[in-house]
Order: structure tokens, then sequence, then C-alpha cells
């Protein structure tokens, strides 16, 4: 997929996020984002900052020192994980009804998934300590 714009909403219709994007897909398996949404979080990766419409109805909670997860106030979609140093943002991809060229590109925190689920997918694979040197986080 080369670059392009997609806008995907909550259920509820209430927000809506546009978002440059190639299309990258990233499945995190680390504890948080599996206890948020009850599995791993497979999100798509901007290019760049997310515009937002209904931005009142967006709730944001610090779940670490370095992110916060958002969501809407109205119906609890999930709308975003952002790591707040590198404004790093990744969006569930469930929000995007037109996924066509949306591919998986990585897994993260990959020794924090739990044995009872695999993704057939070849990507690269990295471990919690790699995706902390990744970014900078301690």
């Amino acid at each position: 997929m080369t670059s392009k714009t997609v806008s995907g909403s909550c259920l509820c219709g209430a927000v809506t996020l546009t978002v440059p994007t190639e299309g990258h897909i990233e499945a995190c398996h680390c504890g948080m984002c599996r206890q948020w949404g009850g599995g791993p979080l497979l999100a798509l990766m901007p290019t760049g900052k997310p515009e937002v419409s209904g931005a009142d109805n967006v709730s944001a909670y610090s779940s670490s020192e370095w992110a916060e997860r958002a969501f809407c106030k109205s119906c609890g979609t999930h709308l975003y994980y952002r790591m707040k140093e590198h404004n790093n943002y990744a969006i569930p991809a469930g929000l995007f009804k037109d996924t066509g060229g949306f591919s998986m590109k990585e897994q993260i925190f990959i020794d924090k998934k739990p044995a009872y689920y695999d993704f057939a997918n070849d990507t690269p694979k990295l471990t919690q300590k790699e995706v902390f040197e990744k970014f900078g986080v301690s």
C-alpha cells in the first residue's frame, strides 16, 4: 500500500479519526493491551498525527509514565494508544472499514504473548526489551 489517508470511527460515530498511513499493522501482545481489549492489539501505525473529529467525546487514560490510551466517552470504543514523549500513535485496525492494502508488518512484546494463540503471519517479532530500546523507554 502506498501512503494514503484513511478514516475510521467509533461504534456510535461520535468520534472519527483520519490518519495518513502506509497500511502497516502491528500486533502488540503486552499484558496491558490484552487486558485493555481482551486480546492482542491489532493496530494501524499512522505516518503522522491523527485528525480527530468529535474530540469532546474522547477521554484519555494515562496507562503508564510513557503512554496513554484513549476511548470514546459515549460508546467506550478504543481509539488510540499514544506514546507521550514521541507522540507515536497506534490505532485499533477495527476502526477502519476499508482495510484493503493493510498488512501485518511486526509483532511486539512477543515474549509476553500467552501460549493459547499464535499468528500465522511471518513478521519481525520484538521482545519487550527490544521495544523499549527502540523507543528509549526504561
